[in-house]
């Protein structure tokens, strides 16, 4: 689903409205809907046959559409939560359907100011846009490789390029809502500091690197006799530690902990993020002091404190930014759904007398 999350993150990047993103993979209509189960057999899912699940203007949403999108919903539900009770699942598909419904609605509302606005999204801007959206991912792709990850999932690299103009053209109508009505300043900043103390409060931190040597079970083998080894192993590279080994080297090539390619580091971690022996040890020990061997649940550990860092407060110049930033998408937000609240207002919707709405 790598493809769903990425094209998700891209409309959020341009800006759209939290209630429009979920549309970003909605698939084509069809009245029925074939789905291959766990057992590699295709089988086929019946739809609701043709009704409108609400007019826009005039404009008619299709119920297959809705209920197209719910079902994806409900099978990204069930497969994230094995075992949900009938009662869940049906509590869900209730409420899932009224917010795709208001989703499509919302898009409907956006769709005609953009027609009335006349606003036209080039192919230059549609390419540019994705271009430096995949290439600014955790993951850095490039375009060429990312129509590679669409068509290995299925997906069809021009259908994702019209989602992305449509992206483009809501910015451009939400631009013109938000003009000269964000501005947020240090000032502003400076109260959410001050107001929220709690929020930039640090706690106690040390850096520490470790060295973890596992107990190695064998069927049949005697656990004991497995953890008296990876103790003695343990025990024998502290020793070469005391006598000036070096500790980053020992850990790269002896550790069993992922760490072990960064010669165990583990970065700066507070109180509770390791079991107890292991914090126990790690938080009592000075910069540069090596522990004896820490047992915990995990096997047998050699730790080395690079760094601390006292209780505090984090300054306020070194979050400022931050706040800047988050002020300024809280604003938008609210600015953003004050106007489709607006559009809502205005629009005459309506929905079939059965739909109790």
């Amino acid at each position: 689903m790598r493809s769903f999350i990425l094209v998700k993150h891209i409309l959020i990047c341009l800006g759209v409205c939290i209630v429009v993103f979920a549309l970003s993979c909605r698939k084509k209509t069809a009245p029925d809907k074939t789905d291959v189960n766990q057992a590699g057999t295709q089988t086929t899912v019946k739809l609701p046959a043709g009704g409108v699940a609400a007019t826009v203007n005039g404009n008619k949403i299709k119920e297959t559409d809705v209920q197209v999108l719910l079902e994806e919903k409900l099978k990204e539900i069930s497969a994230n939560v094995s075992q949900l009770p009938p009662a869940f699942l049906e509590q869900s598909r209730q409420q899932l359907r009224a917010q795709i419904l208001e989703q499509f609605i919302i898009e409907q509302l956006l769709d005609e100011k953009v027609r009335q606005a006349k606003i036209e999204i080039s192919d230059e801007e549609v390419i540019n846009k994705i271009t430096a959206l995949v290439a600014a991912q955790p993951e850095p792709l490039t375009l060429d490789e990312y129509k590679k990850m669409l068509a290995e999932y299925g997906r069809s690299f021009d259908e994702e390029k019209e989602r992305i103009r449509k992206g483009l053209a809501y910015q451009k109508i939400l631009e013109v809502q938000l003009a000269d009505k964000v501005n947020v300043t240090e000032e502003d900043a400076r109260k959410f500091y001050d107001a929220n103390p709690k929020q930039f409060e640090t706690t106690e931190q040390v850096r520490a690197s470790h060295i973890l040597i596992k107990p190695v079970y064998t069927e049949g083998g005697d656990p004991n006799k497995a953890i008296a080894e990876a103790r003695e192993k343990a025990q024998d590279l502290l020793r070469q530690i005391k006598e000036g080994a070096d500790f980053a080297k020992l850990a790269m090539s002896k550790s069993a902990c992922p760490s072990a390619p960064k010669g165990g580091d583990l970065g700066y971690f507070s109180r509770g993020v390791y079991t107890d022996e292991f914090d126990k040890a790690a938080f009592k020990l000075a910069i540069g002091q090596i522990s004896d061997i820490v047992e915990t649940e995990y096997g047998f550990h050699i730790i080395k404190v690079t760094g601390h860092k006292d209780a505090g407060m984090t300054p306020f110049e070194t979050v400022k930014d931050r706040i800047i930033t988050m002020l300024t998408d809280n604003k938008k937000s609210e600015l953003t759904n004050q106007y489709i609240e607006s559009l809502k207002a205005e629009a005459d919707i309506v929905y079939p007398p059965d739909s109790g709405i």
